[in-house]
C-alpha cells in the first residue's frame, strides 16, 4: 500500500496537462488546453484540459477527472498502478512492501498477465546481452543490420532462447503462472505438452502509449521456409494488434513536437529511421490499416506522411486503407523510396542529414501521388483509365472539406485532362453510394433499441389531439409509406407505414381531422391486407376530399439548388433522414399529446382542490399527474429529437 504522504506528493507534483500530453495533443485556448477525446471518437475537439484546477473534462462524452483518474481510464490501471505510473514520470520513489500472495491473488487477470509480460520482456533482454547464445545469435542478428546498443536498449530488444519450453520453465520457476503465460501467448498449451512461443526468435517488445509491453514480435533466425519469419503474440485481453502502433511510446512527444507522424511497416524501419535521428515514426507490424490505429495519431498529429518501399505491387494493394486517413480529416502525404529500398535499408546506407533531405524533397500530397501512379499504371487504355477516375474521386470523396475536395478536382482535372464537370458528377455518385451505406448501418441506433422504445400514451389520456403533427404523419405516410426504415433484433424488415401504424395503433390513438383520419384507416387496411401502400390509390381515390389532401401533401415543398446537386452538395434530402426523422416525428407526436393532457390534468386538480373533492379522486389525478411527468420526460430524453414548431 502507497502511504500517504507519498500520495499527496505524487498529486502536488504532477502537471496534468504534462501527463494527458503524453496521450493526446493538446493546444492553449485561453486558459485551458484542448483536444481529441481520447475516450470516444470524434472531429471537433471537445476534451479540456484544467491547468490550474488539474482537472479534465470531455463535453462530448462526459468522462472527466483529476491526473490519476486519467490515467486510470485511459490505461486501464488500477489505482496504485496508475499512482506509481505518474511517480516514475517525475522520479518520486514509492516504497512499498512486497505483496502477499493473497493479494497478487487478487489482483484481475489483465494486470497478471501485464506482469508476466514485464517478466518476459526483462528476460529476453538479459537473455541477448549475458548470455554466450543470445550474444552469438541475436545481438550478431542486430549488429548485422547495424543497429546498436542505444537501440537495443530504447526498444528493449531480446533474444528468447532455443529450446521447447525453456522460457517457460524459467518462468514457473520464479512463480509465474501458466494460465498467464498462456493467456498473453507467451507458451502454448496443449494436453501432455506445452512449448515456448517464440523459441529461438529475436524479440521485439511491443509497448502501450504509456509504455507497458502488451505484446511482442519476434523474428526467426532460422533459413527455413517453413518457418514464419515473423510471430506476434495472440490477441488477448492486454494485446490487440488492431489497435495498437509499434514504437508509438518512444514516438509521442516527437509526433506532437514535429506535428507529424511517418508510417512505416516494419519494426527495423521505426527502429533504423531512429538511429538516425527520425523519431517521430511508427509500424503498423505489417496489418493493414485500422480505424483505431489512425485514430491512436490522430491524437497526437492530424499530419502523416507515409514511407513506402519501392514495390509498386504492395504501393497499389495499400492505397484503399489510406482513405481511411482522409475519412479521418487527415493530411496525408506519401514518400516513395528507390526501387529495392525499404526505409531501414535507405536508413542505413545514408547520413541523418541525408535521409531527412530525401524524405523533405520527394514527400508529396497522397491525391496527386496516387493520380500520377495509377496514371502511369493505365496509359491509354480506355477502360483502365475509367477505373483510375473512379478511384481518384473515390479518395476525394471521403475528404470532409468542401474547399480541399475543390482544390483537388481542379488539380486532378488537369492531371488527367478530364473536365471538372465529370469529376463532380463521379463525385456525386459516390457521395449517394456512402451515404446510403452509412444510413444503412445505422438504421437500428436511433429510437429502435430496445432501451430506446418509445413510451406509450397511457389510457387515462383521452380526446386530446394534435393536428399539424397528424398532418405531417398522413404526409410521410404517403409520401414513403413503403420505404425500409429499419431491422429489427431478429432482422426482420419494418417499413415507414409498418412503423408508424403500428406506433398509433399500439397507444389506440386516433386523429380528429376526418379526413386524415379516414386515410389513416384505409392505408392500414392496406396493411393488414398486405398490400403496398401506394400513392396513386389516394390520389385517385373516390372521396374527393382525399384525392384532394392527396394533391397537397404529396407537393415537393423543397427542391435542391441544380448548383449545389452540380457541386456534390452534402445535404441530405427527407428520404434519406427517414431513420432518424420518423421515430422522431412519433415522439414528438406523443410529447405534445402528453403535454396537452398534462395542462388538462393540472386544471382537473385546480378543480377537485377547489371543489373538495374525496381525497380518492385527488390521489388518482396526482398519480396520473406524476405518470405524465415521467413519459414526458422520456419523450425528452430520446435522443436525435427533432421539434416542429
Amino acid at each position: 500500500m502507497i502511504d500517504q504522504a507519498t500520495i499527496d506528493r505524487i498529486f502536488d507534483t504532477a502537471d496534468i496537462v504534462d501527463v494527458i500530453s503524453d496521450f493526446v495533443q493538446l493546444k492553449r485556448r485561453g486558459t485551458n488546453h484542448i483536444g481529441l477525446c481520447p475516450f470516444h471518437n470524434e472531429k471537433t475537439p471537445s476534451f479540456n484540459v484544467s491547468q490550474s484546477k488539474g482537472i479534465y473534462k470531455c463535453f462530448g462524452c462526459g468522462k472527466g477527472g483529476n491526473v490519476v483518474s486519467f490515467v486510470m481510464e485511459h490505461e486501464h490501471m488500477a489505482y496504485p498502478e496508475a499512482l506509481k505510473y505518474i511517480a516514475g514520470k517525475y522520479g518520486i520513489p514509492v516504497h512499498e512492501e512486497k505483496p502477499t500472495e493473497e493479494e497478487v491473488q487478487k489482483r484481475d487477470h489483465r494486470e497478471s498477465m501485464m506482469i508476466v509480460n514485464e517478466f518476459a520482456r526483462k528476460y529476453f533482454c538479459q537473455q541477448l546481452l549475458e548470455t554466450d547464445r543470445g550474444r552469438a545469435v541475436g545481438l550478431a542478428y542486430f549488429r548485422e543490420r547495424a543497429i546498436n546498443d542505444q537501440m537495443i536498449d530504447k526498444f528493449d530488444l531480446g533474444f528468447c532462447p532455443e529450446g521447447q519450453d525453456v522460457f517457460t520453465n524459467d518462468a514457473l520457476g520464479k512463480g509465474y503462472k501458466l494460465e498467464f503465460l498462456e493467456s498473453t501467448g507467451l507458451t502454448i498449451v496443449r494436453e501432455n505438452w506445452r512449448a515456448d512461443r517464440f523459441s529461438g526468435r529475436v524479440m521485439f517488445p511491443i509497448h502501450s502509449v504509456a509504455g507497458r509491453v502488451i505484446g511482442f514480435g519476434g523474428r526467426t533466425l532460422s533459413t527455413e521456409k517453413k518457418i514464419a519469419k515473423y510471430l506476434n503474440s495472440p490477441e488477448s485481453d492486454v494485446y490487440h494488434k488492431s489497435k495498437v502502433l509499434y514504437g508509438i511510446f518512444q514516438a509521442k512527444r516527437k509526433i506532437v513536437q514535429e506535428d507529424n507522424c511517418y508510417l512505416v511497416e516494419g519494426y527495423t524501419d521505426v527502429i533504423s529511421l531512429h538511429q538516425k535521428l527520425i523519431e517521430n515514426v511508427v509500424a503498423s507490424s505489417g496489418t493493414s490499416l485500422t480505424e483505431d490505429q489512425i485514430r491512436l495519431i490522430k491524437r497526437f498529429t492530424s499530419n502523416v506522411t507515409i514511407l513506402y518501399d519501392g514495390d509498386p505491387a504492395g504501393i497499389k494493394a495499400s492505397l484503399r486503407g489510406i482513405d481511411m486517413f482522409l475519412e479521418q480529416d487527415m493530411n496525408v502525404r506519401v514518400v516513395l523510396f528507390p526501387e529495392g529500398e525499404d526505409p531501414d535499408s535507405f536508413a542505413r546506407a545514408n547520413t541523418p542529414e541525408s535521409v531527412k533531405e530525401y524524405i523533405e524533397s520527394e514527400k508529396q500530397d497522397f491525391i496527386h501521388f496516387k493520380t500520377k501512379l495509377l496514371l502511369e499504371d493505365a496509359q491509354n487504355d480506355p477502360i483502365r483509365r475509367s477505373e483510375l477516375v473512379t478511384g481518384i474521386v473515390k479518395s476525394i470523396g471521403v475528404i470532409d472539406d468542401q474547399i480541399k475536395q475543390s482544390v483537388y478536382i481542379k488539380s486532378c482535372s488537369k492531371l488527367l485532362d478530364i473536365g471538372e464537370d465529370v469529376l463532380y458528377s463521379e463525385l456525386q455518385k459516390i457521395r449517394k453510394r456512402r451515404l446510403e451505406e452509412k444510413q444503412r448501418k445505422n438504421r437500428q441506433k436511433t429510437l429502435h433499441k430496445q432501451d430506446n422504445v418509445i413510451p406509450v400514451v397511457p389510457a387515462h389520456v383521452s380526446n386530446v389531439y394534435m393536428e399539424e403533427h397528424e398532418k405531417e404523419i398522413i404526409r410521410v405516410l404517403l409520401l414513403y409509406g413503403d420505404m425500409l426504415i429499419f431491422e429489427d433484433e431478429v432482422g426482420k424488415k419494418v417499413r415507414v407505414a409498418e412503423y408508424i401504424i403500428g406506433e398509433i395503433r399500439n397507444d389506440e390513438l386516433e386523429f380528429e381531422n376526418l379526413v386524415y383520419n379516414r386515410l389513416f384507416e384505409t392505408a392500414a387496411e392496406l396493411l393488414n391486407e398486405g398490400k403496398v401502400i401506394e400513392k396513386h390509390v389516394f390520389i385517385n381515390h373516390s372521396d374527393a376530399s382525399i384525392a384532394k389532401l392527396c394533391a397537397e401533401l404529396l407537393t415537393n415543398r423543397y427542391s435542391l439548388d441544380p448548383y449545389w446537386a452540380k457541386h456534390g452538395s452534402q445535404i441530405e434530402t427527407e428520404d434519406q433522414k427517414l431513420p432518424t426523422d420518423v421515430p422522431n416525428l412519433i415522439v414528438q407526436y406523443k410529447r405534445k399529446i402528453l403535454e396537452k393532457g398534462f395542462e388538462i390534468k393540472v386544471k382537473a386538480m385546480l378543480e377537485a382542490e377547489k371543489s373538495k373533492a374525496h381525497s380518492d379522486e385527488i390521489i388518482q389525478l396526482q398519480t396520473e399527474l406524476k405518470d405524465l411527468l415521467e413519459k414526458i420526460r422520456q419523450l425528452s430524453d430520446l435522443n436525435g429529437m427533432v421539434i416542429l414548431k
